[in-house]
């Protein structure tokens, strides 16, 4: 049951989308959200350094405008809670980012972040380092938005047979009652039998849930590519899948199709652990 949500936010543009879809989530759901705005220590840390007999400059003001800006989203996100009516807590802690996300998330039941943050306009990559590095970290779901994706429509459930999928179907099962939308269910086989035992084995995943069930299969193409497409399709507002695949291990240093679908989607995407 997700009960309490973090929302993690760095106050910029780009996180904007991830507080207002975090706040809507908990709006829908009657959740608790906790703000947490992390004053960066690697913004300073390498000023410290006294390499070729230089003297670091005083970095009181740098600071001082670190904490007030980790305040100021802080108190954004609150005042964006309050008018939705969902009770809010606003944390302001020092350290590392991804770091200091994951070790708060392990409190909470779901983590909501943006996927670009304040340096996406600089950045070649396609999803912040920051949010790389809790996803590969946290053993929380956690849901990563892009900019300008909303909360509106059904909820698509990608799902692989993996152990993540089937946490996945779950997780999907819940939003979607709780939401009260409707549940696309994606499979991507590589032939027909195969799409026919997953169809099975996510039916008896799902049970008899109290909102409609459309499924749809694809044995051609790339598996991302597809499944943002079906959620495209679908006019979805969130995807459901699981954070790894069937090789956990491979997935992790190679890349996923989660990963892929991170990057790619229109769609926030709640990475199911």
């Amino acid at each position: 049951m997700i009960e309490t949500i973090l929302v993690a936010t760095d106050g910029s543009e780009a996180a904007g989308a991830a507080e207002r879809y975090g706040v809507a989530l908990a709006a829908r759901i009657h959740a608790r959200v906790t703000c947490l705005s992390v004053v960066e220590e690697r913004a300073t840390r390498g000023f410290r350094s006294e390499g070729l007999g230089i003297a670091p400059p005083s970095l009181d003001a740098l600071e001082g405008f670190l904490v007030a800006r980790a305040e100021a989203a802080g108190r954004r996100l609150a005042a964006a809670a309050r008018e939705q009516g969902v009770e809010c807590t606003a944390e302001t802690p020092r350290g590392v980012a991804d770091d200091a996300i994951v070790e708060r998330g392990k409190q909470a039941d779901l983590i909501v972040l943006g996927r670009d943050g304040e340096h996406a306009g600089f950045r070649t990559a396609l999803i912040g380092s920051t949010v790389d590095g809790v996803l590969r970290k946290t053993s929380k779901p956690a849901v990563v938005v892009p900019a300008a994706a909303e909360l509106t429509g059904p909820v698509l459930l990608a799902f692989d047979g993996s152990p993540g999928s089937r946490i996945a179907a779950r997780l999907a099962v819940e939003l979607a009652g709780r939401l009260g939308e409707t549940i696309h269910v994606f499979v991507d086989s590589k032939d027909k039998g195969r799409s026919a035992a997953r169809f099975d084995e996510v039916r008896r995943l799902l049970g008899a849930p109290n909102v409609p069930v459309r499924e749809a299969a694809s044995t051609l193409g790339r598996p991302d590519a597809k499944i943002v497409d079906a959620a495209r399709e679908a006019s979805a507002g969130m995807i459901v899948m699981g954070a790894f695949g069937r090789s956990r291990i491979h997935e992790y240093f190679l890349g996923s199709n989660s990963a892929a679908v991170v990057r790619s989607s229109p769609v926030a995407v709640l990475l199911a652990r």
